[in-house]
């Protein structure tokens, strides 16, 4: 028997059942992770977002928005309470002194991550999931 006919065509090894068996049950795995988190559980999601380290939460009843500081720069991430379904969400930060950015759309989880440059003036964080927003006044002067 000659090389070509034990391992295939030219002697390549096609992919082997047992590797996408073990792919696909760690898909479904990770699947059922997410299924399984309840209610914000995308709070270590939106630490890998953004940067830095987390200063505030502003929770309201359809959602919250977490807020991180890294040096001279602030994010804003709007997480959903109940994520699957799209639904109107953004998220917004502003520099005393600069325009506001904002990310906004029809989204399943998350809105942003908005990232400003801040140094060491106060900003203006906004969120919103459905008819429901948050708002805070200037925070970390």
């Amino acid at each position: 028997m000659g090389r070509g006919e034990k391992d295939g065509i030219g002697g390549v090894r096609g992919p082997r059942p047992r590797r996408r068996l073990m792919g696909a049950l760690s898909a479904l795995a990770g699947a059922a992770l997410l299924l399984v988190g309840g209610p914000f559980a995308g709070s270590a999601q939106a630490a890998g977002l953004c940067g830095g380290h987390q200063v505030r939460t502003l929770s309201f009843s359809t959602g919250k928005t977490v807020v991180y500081r890294n040096r001279d720069y602030v994010c804003a991430v709007t997480i959903a309470r109940k994520s699957g379904t799209r639904q109107t969400m953004s998220a917004g930060v502003q520099a005393r002194g600069s325009r506001a950015v904002v990310d906004s759309g029809r989204f399943t989880h998350h809105a942003g991550p908005v990232t400003v440059h801040a140094g060491h003036r106060c900003v203006r964080i906004t969120g919103r999931v459905g008819s429901k927003t948050v708002k805070s006044g200037w925070i970390l002067c």
